[in-house]
């Protein structure tokens, strides 16, 4: 069957789908817009503060709007955070002393968590050399969630669980909100001391409401990927309660300053409106998604969420078996990139990451996850991890290139 008739019936097979999309999109929307609407905000909030960052209206006011997005008490968003795994780090860093332990209930983090945490690398500046342990729940082999062992794995010295959201890059099911819930719930009745921690990476605006709203004491993520809109040319977050988000910000600037400081160098525009257009950028991406897993699925390839099941984030993996593929998939998406198509993405190693990676990204903001993009660490089975787009269109585009590269 040729790559266009295959990519035309799969249109056609998921209208119904991107109809109820459209309807999350909106819902998302109505709730950006009444937070807007609640604090007023106008042309005024655009201007920045230089140096310091002292008594930023613009900044004071996106941090009340985010929190409110996300269902929060408070919010720190600063485009002084590097990455998602910066905002992170922040947030494990701010809350856990030495002695105590965090636990991660969905398996292995995400690999530029290994060397913050002290799982690779030579330790420097990491948890382990605070002594600060570290303990692990396995996934099962079907690669869900051991919920058995989930009542009973929290101890008296568990002070923070990490719940990573999205299956990053690893071969299992994105967590929903409501699983979300039930973990914290489960977690709680053992210990309410114990902090749940959500990384949120990949997740935000892809259901109508955010871990925060279902119980998470604190959620983080970056802004070059879902509540960026594509517009964010850097930075991140961290929202949740008020006590908790204060001690992660005190190790983004210093003890005394926490989130009163952080000069948002004339980007406030941009992150207002990149929040406004996030949910419609998520909506265009998680079309892409099924699009994606449609046509592979029909070729043979295993994929990773199944075609036609709710998404829970906006990642899409397929499994193409060999390095070849890998790289010609990547390739291919990279030539139809509107930055940088003429570039030809190479295996090389990468700042974080364990195995070498290929990655396809030619996007107006540089690693923007938003954009789409596509890579995959150089190792068997050879998986490779579709993200973002910001019209569905586009992705439609990319994939048909893709098959003839495969094909």
């Amino acid at each position: 069957m040729k790559s266009k008739t295959i990519l035309e019936e799969a249109e056609k097979a998921l209208l119904p789908i991107f109809s109820e999309i459209d309807a999350k999109v909106k819902q998302n929307l109505k709730k950006i817009l009444s937070a807007f609407r609640l604090y007023r905000v106008g042309v005024h909030h655009f201007a920045s503060v230089s140096g310091y960052g002292h008594d930023d209206l613009g900044r004071e006011t996106l941090d009340k709007v985010f929190a409110k997005v996300m269902g929060a008490q408070t919010s720190i968003v600063r485009v002084q955070f590097v990455s998602g795994t910066h905002a992170i780090t922040c947030a494990l860093f701010g809350i856990l002393r030495p002695g105590d332990e965090m636990l991660s209930v969905t398996g292995s983090p995400y690999d530029t968590l290994e060397e913050v945490i002290g799982l690779r690398g030579n330790y420097q500046g990491s948890l382990k050399e605070f002594n600060i342990n570290y303990r692990e729940m396995p996934l099962l082999d079907s690669g869900t969630l051991d919920w058995a062992t989930l009542k009973t794995v929290i101890s008296n010295n568990t002070r923070l669980v990490l719940i990573q959201r999205s299956c990053g890059y690893s071969w299992r099911k994105s967590l929903s909100i409501a699983e979300i819930k039930e973990i914290i719930a489960i977690i709680k009745r053992q210990n309410p001391n114990t902090v749940c921690f959500v990384d949120n990476c990949y997740g935000e605006f892809i259901e109508t409401i955010e871990p925060t709203a279902v119980g998470a004491d604190l959620i983080a993520g970056s802004l070059i990927k879902n509540p960026g809109g594509t517009l964010v040319t850097a930075g991140g977050y961290i929202a949740g309660q008020k006590e908790l988000v204060e001690m992660a910000a005190c190790r983004l600037t210093a003890p005394g300053i926490g989130t009163e400081g952080g000069a948002t160098f004339n980007q406030n525009r941009l992150l207002f409106q990149g929040l406004f257009l996030a949910p419609q950028i998520v909506g265009e991406a998680v079309k892409g998604t099924h699009l994606i897993a449609y046509v592979f699925n029909k070729l043979g390839y295993p994929v990773n969420p199944l075609p036609l099941v709710p998404r829970q984030d906006v990642i899409q993996a397929i499994q193409l078996g060999s390095p070849e593929k890998l790289i010609a998939f990547c390739r291919a998406i990279q030539g139809c990139s509107p930055v940088g198509s003429y570039l030809d993405p190479v295996p090389a190693t990468m700042p974080g990451y364990e195995s070498q990676l290929v990655m396809a990204g030619g996007t107006f903001v540089d690693g923007s996850t938003s954009e789409l993009s596509a890579d995959g660490p150089l190792r068997e089975p050879y998986i490779v991890f579709c993200q973002g787009g910001t019209h569905w269109t586009h992705i439609s585009i990319a994939l048909e290139a893709t098959l003839e590269a495969i094909i």
